[in-house]
């Protein structure tokens, strides 16, 4: 588990290497649009801005609040990603991206066990929330969203509901893609932050 100064440092050196790029380079290549102080970051239900040229992140919701170091290590990787590309519609599992087998584990741990557990008997629940959220439906499992997080990242949340004969079943599905945009790491990151996101959300 990184420790926070770990997150910090991340932080540093991506903002080093984003520095020395422009403005419009940055926004073309990672489909965000530009607001009053640089880059404007709708994320998971929030909305953030980041100031150009030092990447300072604040928090431009009605409540703002201190935008957490780990999505703003996460979206500076998604900024400073070169591999960014449209999605093609081809789904994959994470087992399937590059190095991911190592990670593999904290992906399980981070987002498809909490949402077994938190919305496995609570189908209802997890509507409620994905639609809070902005997720499109699709025909899949006994519930299933697809959610753009970001500008260029898909995601597919599927859930089997359990019942008194077998426990509930999720899957979390990516693009093809996501593999050239960030780490498997980044990768288990985000879908956790998505999971805790719509637990937050069916409160």
């Amino acid at each position: 588990m990184p420790r926070i100064d770990d997150y910090y440092n991340a932080a540093k050196i991506a903002i080093e290497a984003l520095c020395r790029e422009s403005s419009k380079d940055i926004l073309k290549r990672s489909g965000f649009e530009a607001d009053v102080n640089g880059i404007c970051i709708p994320f998971l239900s929030r909305s953030y801005s980041i100031r150009f040229p030092d990447f300072v992140f604040s928090d431009t919701d009605t409540d703002p609040k201190d935008v957490p170091i780990q999505e703003q290590v996460l979206i500076l990787h998604y900024l400073q990603a070169r591999g960014i590309q449209f999605p093609t519609g081809n789904w994959i599992a994470y087992r399937e991206i590059q190095g991911a087998s190592f990670y593999f584990s904290a992906f399980v741990k981070r987002a498809i066990d909490p949402l077994k557990k938190t919305f496995g008997s609570n189908i209802q629940g997890l509507v409620k929330a994905a639609e809070r959220l902005g997720g499109q439906p699709i025909p899949a499992g006994d519930a299933g969203f697809e959610f753009r997080i970001l500008p260029r990242i898909p995601i597919q949340l599927i859930l089997w509901e359990g019942d008194a004969e077998f426990p509930p079943e999720a899957n979390i599905l990516f693009d093809e893609t996501i593999g050239d945009i960030l780490s498997p790491e980044d990768v288990a990151w985000l879908a956790g932050m998505l999971v805790y996101r719509l637990m937050a959300l069916s409160r």
